[in-house]
């Protein structure tokens, strides 16, 4: 609300940063990981034998 009050000026609040945790680093640096590509890459080729297989030899 607004403080229509006659009295000195207040200064205001510092405004102090939320602290940033070294976990929050977001989906760019999880996939920067080599376990998680080798095991992205692993899904991706069994995906794509599978696919290829239906495609081709059924």
């Amino acid at each position: 609300m607004l403080d229509t009050s006659q009295g000195e000026p207040q200064a205001p609040a510092p405004v102090a940063e939320a602290p940033v945790a070294p976990e929050a680093r977001g989906c760019l640096y999880a996939l920067s990981q080599p376990p998680l590509m080798i095991f992205l890459g692993v899904i991706g080729t069994l995906l794509l034998l599978a696919a290829m297989h239906d495609l081709f030899l059924l």
